[in-house]
């Protein structure tokens, strides 16, 4: 992968980082539920340390990056995602919130399968994780508010 390129995912990575924080924060701004405000205040912080994480790798030599130079990224086929707005009601933001973690867990993922060098594949690998468990938390809270129990 030329260096331009990796330099490329890695800012596409940074914004959608900052459009997560955004949202996160504008809804932990809003929301009154004490739980919620503090979850999406939590989820606006580690997507914040996800930035500076990524803007310290384009501070570093991209080129050390090891990536399969036969694979095609497909980095302009992707679609851009609806904007996100906190004047959602609350359920749809969790199912945005949802969906966004799950892409950038597959982002991660697959840069992580596709690295050449084990710490490259750490890095990534770590931030699909992240991600991961950012939307468990996310599913957990949205099964608890779309199927209530009610006996």
């Amino acid at each position: 992968m030329k260096p331009e390129d990796a330099k490329k995912i890695i800012a596409m990575a940074i914004d959608r980082e900052v459009e997560s924080y955004t949202f996160y924060r504008g809804v932990a701004d809003k929301v009154k539920a004490p739980a919620l405000k503090s979850l999406f205040a939590e989820l606006a912080g580690e997507e914040k340390k996800h930035r500076v994480f990524l803007e310290g790798m384009l501070t570093k030599d991209v080129s050390k990056l090891k990536f399969d130079p036969s694979h095609d990224y497909k980095v302009a086929d992707t679609l851009p995602s609806p904007p996100l707005s906190v004047d959602m009601k609350p359920l749809e933001g969790i199912v945005v919130a949802i969906k966004k973690e799950l892409e950038a867990m597959q982002m991660y993922t697959q840069l992580a399968n596709l690295a050449k060098d084990n710490e490259t594949q750490l890095l990534f690998s770590q931030l699909a994780n992240m991600e991961r468990g950012h939307k468990a938390r996310l599913e957990d809270i949205y099964t608890n508010m779309a199927f209530p129990e009610v006996w």
